[in-house]
This record gives structure tokens, sequence and C-alpha cells, in this order.
């Protein structure tokens, strides 16, 4: 995990009290890309919290990008994510 990753992993976990935070650096991905030139990161995330309880998929992520606040105008450039409810990701089999 790369430290931008790392930090982006921590600020997810504290700001959502998320018990399960996986962040991927896809930035090798986009070299040449014209937001690559900016310093900014292109990540992949997944994200499993109580605060999505009852929430759809978008006021979800809206949650998610509030919390990450000034980092998605420095840090990232590109943040694609999957959100779930510890219910929804134990239903896929996962945690």
């Amino acid at each position: 995990m790369s430290e931008r990753s790392e930090r982006i992993a921590r600020v997810l976990r504290e700001g959502l009290s998320a018990s399960y935070v996986e962040v991927e650096d896809e930035s090798h991905l986009h070299a040449g890309h014209a937001g690559a030139k900016s310093g900014g990161g292109h990540f992949r995330a997944v994200i499993v919290s109580e605060r999505f309880e009852g929430l759809s998929r978008v006021a979800a992520q809206r949650v998610v990008f509030g919390v990450l606040g000034e980092l998605m105008t420095s840090e990232i450039h590109a943040f694609a994510m999957s959100t779930f409810t510890p219910s929804s990701w134990s239903e896929r089999g996962a945690g």
C-alpha cells in the first residue's frame, strides 16, 4: 500500500468508524493522464461502515467524499468506491 493510500485509509477508518477499509493506489495505471499531471492520484476503495445503514449508494458515496474533504482537492484526482454496511458485507461472504 502506498503512503497516500495508507493516509486515505486512515482518514476513512477514523471518519466513518469503518470496520473494514481497503484502498488501492491505481495511479500507475493512469501515467500520462491529464489528471495525473496535477499530482492527484487514482484510487479504488472498499469501505464497510455502519454509517451507510439506510443510505442509498449515492448518499453513502457523498458521506465518503465529505470525510475525504480536502484530500479530494489535493491528493486525489479519481476515487472509485464500493460501500457496504456490515450486514451487506457479511452477506457477500466477506468479513
